[in-house]
C-alpha cells in the first residue's frame, strides 16, 4: 500500500477540492433560495423549485460523496503513515477537520430545512456561513503544508485577521446591497 501513497494522496486532494466546491456553493444557493421568498408568488415558486433541485443535486451527488471519499482516503493515508498521529500539527489539523465536519453537518441541517421550505436564517447569515468554508480551507491547507514551521502566535493573529476581514467584507457587501435597495 505504501507504493501507492502518492496515488492515495492525489485522490484525497481531489475529493477535498470537490468537497470544498460544494461547501462554497451550497450556502450561495441558500442565499438565493431565501431571497427568492421576497419575489412575486410566480417568481418565488419557479425559483424555489429550481434552487431546491440545484441544491439537491449539488449536496447529495457531489458534496456528500466527496466528503466521504476524502475521509476514506485520509484514513488510508494515516494507515500508511501512522507516525503522523504523533505530530502536534496533525492533531491541530484534525481538530480543524472535525470543525469542518461539524460545519458540513450544520449545512446539511440547513439544506434539509430549506428543502421543506423552513426559513430560519436571513440571507446575510447565509453569506456569513459562506465564509466558513474559506476559514477552514485556509487553516487546514496552511497546517498541512507548513506543519511545524508555523509560528503559532502569528498563525493565530493571521486567523483572526482573516476572520475579521471576511466578516467585514460580507457586512460591507450586505450594507451596499441594502443601500441600493436590491
Amino acid at each position: 500500500m505504501a507504493d501507492y501513497f502518492l496515488h492515495f494522496k492525489a485522490l484525497h486532494l481531489i475529493f477535498v477540492v470537490t468537497w470544498f466546491a460544494g461547501l462554497f456553493y451550497i450556502p450561495r444557493l441558500f442565499v438565493y433560495h431565501i431571497e427568492a421568498q421576497d419575489k412575486s408568488p410566480l417568481e418565488k415558486d419557479i425559483l424555489s423549485k429550481q434552487l431546491k433541485m440545484m441544491s439537491k443535486r449539488l449536496w447529495l451527488f457531489m458534496t456528500w460523496p466527496s466528503a466521504i471519499l476524502a475521509a476514506i482516503f485520509a484514513v488510508v493515508l494515516i494507515a500508511i503513515v501512522p507516525s503522523w498521529l504523533w505530530q502536534p500539527w496533525m492533531w491541530l489539523k484534525l481538530t480543524f477537520v472535525f470543525g469542518l465536519i461539524l460545519y458540513h453537518l450544520k449545512l446539511n441541517q440547513m439544506y434539509r430545512e430549506l428543502q421543506k421550505n423552513i426559513f430560519r436564517h436571513s440571507s446575510f447569515r447565509m453569506r456569513l456561513w459562506n465564509g466558513g468554508a474559506i476559514f477552514f480551507l485556509v487553516v487546514i491547507v496552511f497546517l498541512e503544508f507548513l506543519k511545524d514551521s508555523i509560528n503559532w502566535i502569528y498563525g493565530l493573529l493571521g486567523l483572526l485577521v482573516l476572520t475579521g476581514s471576511l466578516y467585514w467584507v460580507i457586512r460591507s457587501y450586505n450594507h451596499s446591497r441594502e443601500n441600493r435597495g436590491s
